[in-house]
C-alpha cells in the first residue's frame, strides 16, 4: 500500500513547473551538457546521438553573400587540415590571457595587432577578429541549442565548470562567454568539485571498497587531467557536505602536451624536415592524438600520413615508447599532489578515495602512477569524460529550485591569498589561500601623513611578502577623508569573494562615511604558469622574503619617525631648542635618512633609536608645555574631575 501526499488546491507542484537547468563542462578538447531527468543526471546527445562535442569552431564567409558561417564540433574539426587558420581549437587555454602570453604563441592561431583599444587578444578569422571569449561563446551556444532542443524549452540557467586554478580573469572571461551565448550562469563550479558531487550522490564510496578516512567524513582526492589543464583537489565529503580542503594544479599541462610529446617523437624519427604549413601542423597533432587514444587500449599504434610537401611517415609507436615519452609529464602532475597533501596537513595514506577525471586519465600509465602515489585503486566508475558534466547538472538542479538546497552544500576555496599594498611596498594578506568561499573579510588601515584626505588602494594576489613579487589585480582611490593627524583615521577595507570566486573590494572611512569600491576584473595578462610559480616562489623564497619584509617595515618606521619629528620642529623647534640642540637633532636625522638608503636593518633600527634618545628632551618640553596650556585658568578640582572622567571613559572602552 502506498501513501499519497494531498496538497491544497492550487498548491501542488505541476510537472510543467520543473525548471530547465543544465550543467556544462566547457572543456579544452571536448565539451558536454547534462541535465537531471526524473532525479537522475543524463548527458544530452546531439541529433546523431553523440554526447561529446569537440571544442572546435570553424569560421567561413560566403564569397557571394558575404554571410559568415559558424560550425562547431565534429564538422568544424573536419576543416582542421584544409583550413587551419579559420579552425580554432583548445581555445580554453587562451581564456583570460593577454598579448605576448606564451599560450598565444603556442596556439598556432594568427592574432590581430594589439592596440590601446584592444586589450584582449583577438584571433584573425574569415569572420573578423574574434576573442577567445567570442569563440567560447559559440561553443556554449551550440550546447545551449542542443539542450533546449532536447528538453523542449528555454533554460533558466546553467552551472558551468572551470578548472580549480582558473584565476579571476579566466573566470570572468567564462562568464562573459556564457552571457554572449544567451546563458544565465547559476554558478561557476570548480571541475574537481563537480566530479566529487557526481560520485558523492551517485554511489557510496564505502560500497566501492573505499575506507572512511576520518570520523568526520571521507577524504577524497580529485585528480583532473584534461585536455588543457591539470587540477588536484582534496575534499572532505560528509552527508551532502563537500568541503575543498586544498587545491593545486597547472593551467598549462594537459592532454595537448601529451600530444606534443608524440609530435616531437614523430619529427625526430621521420625525415619530415621543418614543418611550416599550418595544415601540416594540424595533421600532425591529429595523428598524435589518435595514436595516444589507441594506446589506451592496445600495445601499439600505427602512425601513417603524408604531408603537403610529399614527405610521408609510416611507423608503429609501442606502448612502452609512449609511456617513456610522457613520463616527465605524468611526474609533473605529482608535484601539485604533494603540495595539496602538505597544505591539508595529511599524508597520502589518509585519502579514502581517488577520483579520476578527464580524458587523459584513460591512459594506463597515468592511472598506474596515481595508484602508486596514493597507495590505492583509483575510481573510474563514471566515464571520466562525463563525470564533470554530471556533477554540474546535479548542482544546477539544486540551484534552479528543483531540489532542496539543503541536500547539498558546496564549500570551495580560493587558490591564492588576496591582500593590499601597504607603505613600503609590503603585501598585507587579508584573505589567506585555501580559505573557504564565499567569504567576506574586513581589516582596518589608517593614514600615513598628517592631513591626508585620500588613500590609494592597491589590491594584490599572491603568497610573497613584497608587492613587486605578487600579482596586481586592481587599484582605486578612497577620497574625502577628513584631514586629521596621521594614524587617527579609521579606514575599513572589506574583501568579498562570491561563490564563483570573483572578488569585490570596498573601503569606508568610519568618521565621514566616505565609501569607494571596485569589482575586480583584472587584465587578461596572467601567464600560463604564474599561479604555479607563485606558490613555488613563495616557498623557495620564504627566508629571503621575511628579510625583505623586515627591511621594508623598518624603513617605513624610520620614515614615519622622521616625518613626525620634522613636522614638530617646523611648528615649534626654535621655541624649545637652542642652536646646538637643533644641530644635533639635524645630525641624527641625517643619519637616519642615510641609513634608510642602505639594506642594513640593524643600522636603520639603531639610527632611529639614537634619534629618539637625542630628541627626548625636546619631546618632554613640548608635552610639558601642552599640559600647562591645557591646565591654564582651571581649578585643581575641575582638573581632577576631568581626569576622573577620562579614566572612566578609558575603562569603558
Amino acid at each position: 500500500m502506498a501513501l499519497l501526499q494531498i496538497a491544497e488546491p492550487g498548491e501542488s507542484t505541476a510537472p510543467h513547473q520543473h525548471r530547465l537547468a543544465v550543467g556544462i563542462d566547457l572543456g579544452t578538447t571536448n565539451s558536454l551538457v547534462a541535465t537531471v531527468r526524473s532525479g537522475s543526471p543524463v548527458v544530452l546527445p546531439d541529433e546523431s546521438g553523440n554526447v561529446i562535442l569537440p571544442s572546435v569552431v570553424h569560421y567561413s564567409r560566403n564569397d557571394d553573400s558575404g554571410k559568415c558561417t559558424v560550425v562547431v564540433g565534429d564538422a568544424a574539426r573536419d576543416h582542421a587540415v584544409s583550413d587551419p587558420l579559420n579552425t580554432i581549437s583548445s581555445v580554453k587555454r587562451l581564456m583570460g590571457k593577454g598579448h605576448g602570453d606564451r599560450a598565444l604563441s603556442e596556439s598556432g592561431n594568427q592574432f590581430a595587432q594589439a592596440d590601446e583599444d584592444n586589450q584582449v587578444p583577438a584571433i584573425a578569422t574569415a569572420c573578423g577578429d574574434l576573442t577567445a571569449i567570442e569563440v567560447s561563446a559559440d561553443i556554449l551556444e551550440a550546447l545551449r541549442s542542443r539542450a533546449e532542443a532536447s528538453l523542449g524549452g528555454e533554460l533558466v540557467g546553467a552551472v558551468i565548470t572551470v578548472p580549480a586554478y582558473f584565476d579571476d580573469a579566466q573566470r570572468q572571461a567564462t562568464k562573459d562567454a556564457a552571457r554572449l551565448a544567451g546563458l544565465h550562469v547559476l554558478r561557476l563550479l570548480n571541475e574537481p568539485t563537480a566530479a566529487a558531487i557526481a560520485y558523492g550522490l551517485d554511489q557510496s564510496l564505502s560500497s566501492a571498497g573505499q575506507e572512511t578516512a576520518t570520523d568526520e567524513g571521507s577524504l577524497v582526492a580529485i585528480y583532473d587531467f584534461g585536455g588543457g589543464t591539470f587540477d588536484i583537489s582534496l575534499l572532505r565529503m560528509t552527508q551532502g557536505l563537500f568541503e575543498v580542503l586544498a587545491t593545486a594544479g597547472d593551467t598549462s599541462l594537459g592532454g595537448d602536451d601529451l600530444d606534443a610529446a608524440v609530435v616531437a617523437w614523430i619529427t625526430q624519427k621521420g625525415e619530415l624536415g621543418e614543418i611550416t604549413d599550418a595544415g601540416d601542423r594540424k595533421l600532425l597533432a591529429m595523428q598524435a592524438k589518435a595514436a595516444k587514444q589507441a594506446l589506451s587500449e592496445s600495445e601499439s599504434a600505427t602512425i601513417s600520413f603524408t604531408l603537403s610537401s610529399g614527405a610521408s611517415f609510416n611507423r608503429s609507436l609501442s606502448l612502452s615508447e609512449f609511456e617513456e615519452l610522457i613520463e616527465p609529464l605524468v611526474a609533473r602532475t605529482l608535484q601539485p599532489c604533494r603540495r595539496v597533501l602538505r597544505d591539508a596537513g595529511i599524508d597520502a595514506a589518509a585519502v579514502g578515495a581517488v577520483v579520476m577525471v578527464g580524458g587523459s586519465t584513460r591512459i594506463p600509465r597515468v592511472r598506474e602512477a596515481i595508484s602508486e602515489f596514493f597507495g590505492r585503486r583509483v575510481l573510474c566508475d563514471i566515464d571520466p569524460d562525463q563525470v564533470v558534466a554530471v556533477g554540474a547538472a546535479l548542482q544546477a538542479d539544486v540551484l534552479a529550485g528543483n531540489k532542496s538546497d539543503t541536500d547539498m552544500l558546496l564549500l570551495d576555496v580560493i587558490p591564492l591569498s588576496l591582500g593590499l599594498e601597504t607603505m613600503g611596498g609590503l603585501a598585507e594578506k587579508v584573505i589567506q589561500r585555501n580559505t573557504t568561499i564565499p567569504v567576506a573579510r574586513a581589516q582596518e588601515f589608517t593614514t600615513y601623513k598628517d592631513g591626508q584626505t585620500a588613500m590609494s588602494i592597491h589590491v594584490v594576489q599572491g603568497e610573497r611578502e613584497l608587492v613587486d613579487d605578487c600579482r596586481s589585480l586592481a587599484r582605486f582611490e578612497l577620497r574625502d577623508i577628513p584631514p586629521m593627524v596621521a594614524g587617527k583615521a579609521r579606514i575599513q577595507v572589506i574583501f568579498q569573494v562570491d561563490a564563483d570566486g570573483l572578488l569585490t573590494v570596498s573601503a569606508i572611512e568610519k568618521e565621514s562615511g566616505s565609501v569607494a569600491s571596485i569589482d575586480v576584473k583584472p587584465s587578461y595578462g596572467l601567464k600560463d604558469t604564474q599561479i604555479e610559480s607563485m606558490l613555488k616562489d613563495a616557498m623557495a623564497s620564504a627566508s629571503e622574503d621575511m628579510q625583505a619584509r623586515a627591511l621594508a617595515e623598518q624603513r617605513v618606521e624610520a620614515e614615519r619617525v622622521l616625518l613626525a619629528l620634522q613636522g614638530a620642529l617646523q611648528a615649534d623647534g626654535e621655541r624649545f631648542l637652542n642652536a646646538d640642540e637643533l644641530a644635533e637633532i639635524d645630525k641624527l636625522s641625517g643619519a637616519v635618512a642615510s641609513a634608510i638608503d642602505s639594506d642594513d636593518v640593524d643600522r636603520i633600527k639603531d639610527s632611529v633609536k639614537a634619534l629618539e634618545r637625542g630628541s627626548e628632551s625636546y619631546v618632554e618640553r613640548r608635552m610639558n608645555a601642552s599640559v600647562r596650556a591645557a591646565m591654564s585658568g582651571q581649578s585643581i578640582d575641575r582638573v581632577g574631575d576631568s581626569l576622573t572622567d577620562t579614566a572612566s571613559t578609558d575603562s569603558a572602552t
